[in-house]
C-alpha cells in the first residue's frame, strides 16, 4: 500500500490557499503538490483543513476581481509616470514626466455588474426571469400536490 502524501500537502496549505487567491485551478494545485487530481479529491473528503484553504483562496481571488471590476465600471484617475534620460556633454540627466489620467466607466463592465448584481432590475430578458419564477412556483404546487 502507498504511503499517504497528507503530511507534506498539509505543511504546504498556505501555498493551496495562495495559489487558490493567484487563480490556479484544483488540477494545477495537485500538480504542485504532486499529487493527483483523485488524490486531491479524496484530500478534500478526509480533511476539512484543505477545503478551507482552497475556499478561503477563492474567496479572496473573487473579491480582488469583485473590485477591479467595481472600479472599471465606475472609472477612475491615476497618474502616469514617464521617465527619461538625456546625456550632454558627458552629463547624464533624468527627467520625470507625471501626467494625471482618467480612464472613464465602462459601460459593459457597469452592465455586467447590475445584471449579476440586481438581476430584478438589470435582467438581459425580464418576461424569461418571471416565467422561470412561475415554473417554480407551479412545480413547488405540484411536488406538494403529490405528497397528499
Amino acid at each position: 500500500m502507498a504511503l499517504s502524501k497528507w503530511d507534506k500537502v498539509k505543511e504546504k496549505l498556505h501555498l493551496v490557499e495562495k495559489w487558490a487567491r493567484d487563480g490556479l485551478r484544483e488540477d494545477q494545485i495537485a500538480k504542485n503538490l504532486g499529487i493527483s487530481v483523485a488524490t486531491l479529491e479524496r484530500y478534500k473528503k478526509e480533511h476539512s483543513e484543505i477545503v478551507k484553504s482552497l475556499k478561503k483562496g477563492k474567496e479572496t481571488l473573487v473579491t480582488e476581481l469583485e473590485n477591479a471590476l467595481i472600479k472599471k465600471a465606475l472609472g477612475y484617475e491615476y497618474e502616469e509616470k514617464k521617465v527619461y534620460t538625456k546625456t550632454e556633454d558627458g552629463v547624464t540627466t533624468t527627467y520625470t514626466e507625471i501626467t494625471k489620467k482618467h480612464q472613464p466607466p465602462d459601460t459593459g463592465a457597469l452592465f455586467g455588474l447590475l445584471k449579476n448584481k440586481a438581476p430584478d432590475q438589470y435582467a438581459d430578458n425580464p418576461q424569461m426571469i418571471e416565467l422561470k419564477r412561475q415554473e417554480l412556483e407551479l412545480r413547488k404546487q405540484i411536488a406538494k400536490d403529490q405528497d397528499w
